[in-house]
């Protein structure tokens, strides 16, 4: 057998280090270079031994009940079934049980040698699929990989249809390279059809954009990585947040290094002034959950402009919180503005907008200011005036509504495209971008993308865009650069939502104000824990 020694499986763990996401094109000039330097099916040989080893792992340290049982492989026509076929043989060579379905033969020649491998080896080829995946333990997908361009239909549609199935209800579910039918660069279904949903994804070469944003999260489960021996360390280890050619997963080892000194001597004045504007009559409580995020996110002084007649003298549970009407408020003084939670859309917060993008500050838009400038060419142009005055841009934090009406499309033509879409509102605007949403995306001016990797469901709920604002804003008072404020800000705030999951607190009923202490915690557990 040609050489089969894998690159064996690595975890993406995004506590570790930026990790280059990968596009089809990107990964198809990496896998040809390899191609020419190679011997012919080296690099599938290698993949299906990855996936091969994956599972045998997975075996070993399963309970017995799902360790005797037999593997299931569904091959696809082309080069994703290859990597099936080699899998099985190897797993078949190995002494555990298995079977695969191939409804149409494989074509290609490295899938036919693979072939010729899998029937050598003795493993069962079948065209039909059983009436039932009872008996089997793990099942694998291998029916498309990166480079299908159209829905999947027929047999594999219905494949794809009962696999999902078996991973809703808690059955052990393998992608090769990505979830068939699940546009690796998007994170889409491919033509709007279906797709795998698998328990897990290995994948091939490099991790990919799709995997982590839009449905890709859902889809593809927990994501391991091959590499299968070509060499993207001209990447990994060369790659820094002033190169553009990459996205990036979001990680600590991205925003860290400009996390601001805790020293003895320091003040509260070192750790800046932040404003927070918003509340329009009825809407009081969104500025004071951004506010409160803020204080426990570290900030030194926290103020709060309300716009509405019904503020509150003080907040109880945190009086350290100065609170104003926003027109009395000295803005001048402040070292960041978080404007727009709860600020409606009246004629006073429209001049409360333009007023903010005329200050040295620090400026962060978010919702209501977002609906502001979306309708307001004029005031959309102070965005960018601001952030040539500054020398820094803006942060603008939409979901995929205000998004759509920032660029005048719909939310769906957003979501087509979540990193194209962030990247042009971040060009427009001259602005840092965090597009809202699964697997949030940040984008700088210059060219600079990341794909956030935390956070959950239990997000989807009232106020934590407000907490995330206040977060952020914190993060800008502190005197982080914006891009590395925004990466701050939305990791950790995923970050908390998972801690808190993990610990029984959600995703059903977890409230935004639950978010800020968790915050609080994971900020000093990860960047001010005394050194031993």
């Amino acid at each position: 057998m040609t050489d089969a020694t894998p690159s064996h499986p690595t975890l993406v763990n995004p506590h570790d280090r930026a990790v280059a996401l990968l596009t089809v094109a990107q990964l198809r000039e990496r896998e040809h270079a390899a191609q020419a330097s190679l011997p012919a099916h080296t690099l599938m040989a290698r993949a299906g031994a990855a996936a091969a080893h994956f599972l045998r792992e997975q075996i070993v340290h399963a309970p017995s009940a799902l360790s005797t049982k037999p593997v299931w492989f569904a091959a696809g026509p082309g080069n994703n079934g290859g990597d099936a076929l080699v899998a099985a043989a190897a797993l078949k060579r190995a002494g555990i049980d298995c079977e695969v379905c191939m409804p149409i033969e494989v074509k290609p020649d490295d899938a036919r040698w693979a072939l010729a491998e899998a029937r050598a080896a003795g493993v069962p080829i079948t065209q039909t699929p059983p009436v039932s995946f009872d008996a089997y333990g793990w099942l694998v997908d291998g029916l498309f990989g990166i480079g299908l361009t159209r829905a999947l239909d027929g047999v594999f549609a219905e494949l794809a249809k009962r696999l999902s199935a078996r991973t809703r209800s808690h059955a052990h579910v393998l992608a090769l390279d990505v979830p068939s039918g699940l546009d690796s660069d998007t994170g889409n279904v491919v033509g709007g059809g279906l797709a795998v949903r698998a328990s897990h994804t290995v994948t091939f070469i490099g991790a990919k954009p799709g995997l982590y944003t839009g449905v890709g999260r859902d889809y593809a489960g927990a994501v391991s990585v091959a590499p299968i021996g070509i060499d993207t360390a001209g990447i990994d280890t060369a790659i820094s947040l002033d190169s553009a050619h990459f996205a990036l997963l979001n990680a600590t080892a991205l925003f860290g290094p400009s996390m601001p000194g805790r020293d003895f001597a320091t003040h509260k004045g070192s750790f800046g002034t932040l404003a927070v504007i918003g509340g329009d009559t009825g809407m009081c409580g969104a500025p004071i959950l951004a506010a409160r995020a803020a204080l426990l996110s570290g900030a030194g002084k926290v103020n709060v402009g309300f716009l509405g007649s019904d503020a509150p003298p003080y907040d109880a549970p945190h009086p350290e919180l100065m609170l104003h009407s926003a027109s009395k408020l000295a803005l001048d003084a402040m070292s960041a503005v978080a404007a727009g939670c709860g600020m409606g859309g009246s004629a006073t917060a429209r001049q409360l907008v333009e007023r903010i993008l005329r200050l040295e500050a620090a400026v962060l838009l978010d919702a209501d200011a977002l609906n502001l400038i979306a309708r307001d060419d004029a005031l959309a142009a102070h965005v960018n005036e601001h952030a040539r005055k500054r020398g820094a841009p803006c942060v603008l934090t939409p979901h995929p509504l205000e998004a759509a009406r920032l660029l005048g499309v719909d939310t769906a033509e957003v979501q087509r495209d979540r990193l194209a879409s962030a990247r042009v509102l971040a060009s427009r605007f001259e602005a840092v971008v965090v597009l809202k949403g699964s697997g949030t995306v940040i984008a700088a001016p210059d060219g600079r993308i990341a794909i956030n990797p935390t956070g959950n469901a239990a997000l989807a709920t009232g106020g934590t865009g407000d907490v995330l604002g206040g977060l952020i804003g914190a993060l800008l008072a502190q005197r982080l650069p914006p891009f590395e404020a925004a990466l701050a800000g939305v990791y950790l705030h995923g970050l908390a939502a998972d801690t808190l999951v993990a610990q029984g607190d959600g995703p059903a009923g977890l409230a935004a104000g639950e978010l800020a202490p968790m915050v609080r915690c994971l900020m000093n557990r990860l960047f001010y824990a005394p050194k031993e």
